[in-house]
């Protein structure tokens, strides 16, 4: 009895964990439309980044990440799109503060918050890493070193 309701338990804790890529199309810095369940349909590993100008958390996470970042993407070819969240107040602020980063990511903007409600997001910084179009792991809040921990998680779903 305890065994059949373990497995009841576990059954429905994977299908609440499923949650589908929303079908919801941003733009990136040059106002081209990308598509987000297409970006997430690939047998890489693509980590998505939700992320503000006004957030310095994730700003501090985008920096440690893009110290790595290169590596990273040598070793499991990870791809990191960082998505702004800013809405129409602050979004004139993201082209700025990319254009001064060293960030090598695809930065896509989310000014409706779109697919910040469709994730039903409400902290940032937001990270999901996606395969196949499945998310894999989904983590809120940074504190340095979190980027390790991130990575392991990469690792680990690559060999998959």
């Amino acid at each position: 009895m305890k065994r059949t309701f373990l497995l009841i338990l576990l059954f429905t804790i994977s299908l609440s964990y499923a949650q589908d890529i929303p079908n919801v199309i941003l733009k990136n810095l040059e106002n081209e439309s990308v598509s987000i369940q297409k970006l997430a349909n690939s047998n890489d590993i693509k980590i998505f980044s939700f992320w503000a100008t006004w957030c310095v958390p994730c700003i501090n996470e985008l920096d440690a990440i893009a110290d790595v970042y290169e590596e990273w993407q040598d070793e499991t070819n990870v791809e990191l799109i960082a998505i702004s969240t800013d809405d129409a107040r602050t979004k004139k602020r993201v082209i700025p503060l990319v254009n001064g980063k060293d960030w090598e990511y695809q930065i896509l903007i989310d000014d409706n918050q779109d697919l910040k409600r469709a994730l039903n997001i409400n902290v940032l910084p937001y990270i999901m890493v996606v395969k196949n179009g499945e998310i894999v792991h989904t983590r809120t809040g940074y504190t340095p070193g979190s980027e390790d921990e991130l990575y392991e998680v990469v690792k680990e779903n690559a060999k998959l």
